[in-house]
């Protein structure tokens, strides 16, 4: 039985990439800024206007990278202040060059304005991108007075690609949502088909070991036994309706230990019931001959390999649990005369152990009929085991000719 875990759901953010890419940006269009007027300081007429708004800028883009670091630290002050800054630098610019507005030249932020803009649209989406392009689009055309085509293909161009950015940023923030709810839908599944399993190798075999054996006593233990027949149907009912709440396991299970109630064959023939406690290792391997053995007996053969037949500790008690309940199902369905062969099988890259008996065999369509009344030893117990553990599980029943369980467990996907 596998101990049950909690399975952890990993949220990968696609935002954050974007955020360390507008970092990077902003630094690029400052130092851009800066080399710009470096190179055509002799074309302003008022330099130290460009001076004094550049420092600024340099300084504000150094001392908030901090704050374009991710969506939490970009407040909605923060995003103010920046924009702010960028439209003081456009309207500032004719102030200290009259000739860049005349030949419409590059403005005293030059692109780092689209930082700015970029940082709305990552934050808030399309609305807020399209609230600060509208405003730096605004800024641009009284800067220029009387602006020319590329004058307003540029602003255009601010406007369209913020607005497309920022619903790029909510389809993907959306997405990632549904995938994080999906994830969780998935491990909220899997451990509830864990505990659905511990369920059914102990809780409801006892309760129908009980009803078997008190029907056959008579008496008083004949009314036990209904009673807990009447428990096993109810418990079956909520397993298979999914009602079992996804909540922490028994005392022991969270401790690292198994109790498993198991029916076996003692050499006398006399049908026996032994609790084995199997206490879970967080290191090193197991021999899962040792786990099969107790099996063997008067209509059980077990044939295993010369050499241990190592696993990982809860790959081997899966592996056990799932052999466990295959023969419980022999047990049940193939009559009191049938005999089981258990035969394990030590590949290089896999794990193969058979169950096969000489019972009647299953009936077509027996095996989806017993799914939808609730009896899930098969989907649960045996394939629910393998499939956590990157197995596989292949059931083979002709009428009249006996059951062949095969289950598989790469040795390079058995979980620790």
């Amino acid at each position: 039985m596998a101990k049950t875990q909690r399975s952890r759901v990993v949220r990968m953010s696609v935002e954050q990439p974007l955020w360390r890419a507008l970092t990077g940006y902003r630094v690029l269009t400052m130092l851009y800024a800066v080399l710009l007027y470096v190179f055509t300081r002799e074309e302003f007429e008022r330099p130290w206007v460009a001076i004094a708004y550049l420092s600024v800028m340099a300084v504000w883009t150094l001392a908030t990278l901090p704050r374009v670091a991710n969506a939490a630290s970009c407040t909605k002050g923060f995003l103010g202040a920046d924009l702010t800054v960028a439209l003081v630098g456009i309207l500032l610019t004719p102030l200290a060059n009259v000739e860049a507005q005349l030949i419409d030249g590059p403005t005293l932020p030059t692109i780092w304005t689209a930082g700015s803009v970029l940082a709305y649209a990552i934050k808030g989406g399309w609305r807020w991108a399209a609230f600060a392009s509208s405003l730096v689009a605004a800024a641009n055309l009284v800067e220029r007075g009387t602006p020319s085509r590329d004058t307003l293909h540029n602003v255009l161009l601010v406007w369209v690609a913020s607005i497309a950015i920022g619903y790029v940023v909510e389809v993907a923030r959306a997405s990632e949502a549904t995938l994080a709810r999906a994830l969780e839908i998935e491990a909220a599944t899997r451990e509830r088909e864990r505990l659905a399993r511990d369920i059914h190798d102990s809780v409801l075999q006892v309760l129908a070991m009980v009803q078997r054996r008190g029907t056959a006593l008579g008496g008083e233990a004949a009314e036990l036994g209904r009673m807990a027949g009447e428990q096993e149907v109810a418990l079956r009912t909520l397993v298979s309706s999914g009602l079992v709440p996804t909540m922490r396991a028994s005392e022991e299970a969270s401790q690292g230990a198994v109790v498993r109630v198991v029916e076996v064959d003692t050499p006398d023939g006399v049908r026996d019931v032994r609790r084995a406690r199997e206490v879970r290792e967080d290191s090193g391997l197991v021999d899962l001959r040792a786990l099969l053995a107790p099996h063997s007996g008067a209509k059980v053969s077990f044939a295993e390999p010369g050499a241990p037949v190592l696993l990982p500790p809860a790959a081997a008690l899966e592996l056990a649990a799932a052999v466990s309940a295959a023969l419980d199902n022999v047990r049940r369905h193939a009559g009191d005369g049938a005999q089981a062969w258990i035969l394990v099988e030590d590949e290089p890259d896999e794990v193969i152990v058979t169950v096969r008996d000489d019972g009647p065999g299953i009936p077509e369509g027996r095996l989806a009929q017993a799914e939808g009344e609730g009896r899930l030893g098969v989907a649960l117990s045996i394939r629910g085991r393998l499939r956590d553990l990157g197995g596989s599980a292949e059931l083979l029943s002709v009428p009249g000719q006996g059951t062949e369980v095969e289950l598989k467990v790469p040795r390079g996907k058995a979980k620790r």
